[in-house]
């Protein structure tokens, strides 16, 4: 009599060497993108609902960029945090050429020229009001609020970015700025899209750090930003990003819409990121702290988890700290 049972799944886990060979997805240095944030102070200051995440002086961001590329981050995504006197009601220090995101870019491509350098494209960061866009009696405008990304993504593109990344979810800005792009003669400038942005709020920590949250005050973005409860929606969004000429399209948040995911990967297969976003690291951290988790475990767990759902890249606050992980074996 054959024994039972014949197929024996654990045979596979029983030892480390096994299990590597039939591992069906793998986490690599190559699969993170760093988001960091920059500020014009002298000095680095922490962001507290963020633990281990500051706002770095121009100075720490270099250094920084450069430990990040000698680990072997092929990626990094710089935020600026303007002080509140800078930020007026349309944003217009957006496209000034000499600001604060443009001069961070070419302080590190200098340092780092063989890093990626990517931007986001939106006004919140530069808008005394917090939204992404130009508001005219309480309306954010699609149209005007186009003009000035293609703007922005020119003067930063100038400064050396390597891929400009719309995450204001205007619609019809992929197309414009790619024509802006390639008017200036730039057009070898990625564009990687933030196709799936949902009005999520998980971004809470993310806006402490930029100094959006207290502008934005009760506000809301749900008149551009994706309803929570569509995934059809966000098939559509992407197909019509990348026929307007994106080269990447983006999910965000990560961890709750890994279904998203899953979809624009099988639907698209074009390079796909997803974002762990601020309240998904910050809610890890705070439990990790709190000795209810092993932080360092399922953070890669979590990472993991995007790469299975299909992601081609992903941006994580914990990119370096995972990178030195890895090489560490």
């Amino acid at each position: 009599m054959p024994a039972y049972p014949r197929t024996r799944m654990r045979r596979n886990r029983r030892t480390a060497w096994s299990r590597a060979l039939v591992r069906e997805n793998v986490l690599t240095v190559d699969d993170l993108i760093w988001p960091c944030f920059v500020h014009a102070g002298a000095h680095s200051q922490d962001v507290p609902s963020m633990p281990g995440v500051a706002r770095l002086s121009l100075t720490d961001l270099v250094e920084n960029v450069v430990a990040a590329r000698d680990l072997g981050i092929p990626a990094v995504a710089i935020f600026p945090v303007l002080d509140a006197s800078l930020k007026t009601l349309d944003g217009e220090r957006a496209w000034d050429p000499d600001n604060l995101i443009c001069q961070a870019v070419r302080r590190v491509k200098a340092a780092a020229p063989d890093i990626g350098v990517i931007c986001d494209v939106a006004l919140d960061p530069f808008t005394s009001h917090g939204q992404d866009g130009i508001v005219r009696d309480g309306i954010i405008l699609n149209d005007e609020t186009v003009v000035a990304l293609q703007k922005q993504a020119v003067v930063q593109a100038q400064a050396g970015c390597d891929v400009i990344a719309p995450s204001d979810m205007m619609d019809g800005r992929i197309g414009a700025v790619r024509d802006a792009l390639d008017a200036a003669k730039l057009p070898d400038t990625q564009i990687l899209s933030y196709a799936a942005k949902y009005a999520s709020a998980f971004y809470g920590p993310f806006r402490d750090a930029v100094g959006s949250k207290a502008a934005l005050g009760a506000a809301d973005k749900r008149t551009y930003q994706q309803d929570p409860g569509n995934s059809d929606e966000a098939l559509r969004e992407v197909a019509l990003d990348l026929e307007e000429g994106a080269d990447m399209v983006m999910v965000k948040p990560g961890m709750p819409y890994l279904d998203v995911l899953r979809r624009v990967k099988d639907r698209f297969a074009v390079p796909t990121m997803v974002y762990q976003v601020s309240g998904e690291y910050a809610m890890l951290h705070a439990a990790a702290q709190n000795g209810w988790l092993d932080r360092d475990s399922v953070m890669l767990e979590s990472l993991m988890a995007f790469k299975r759902a299909g992601a081609d890249g992903i941006l994580t606050y914990a990119a370096l700290d995972v990178a030195r992980r890895l090489r560490a074996g």
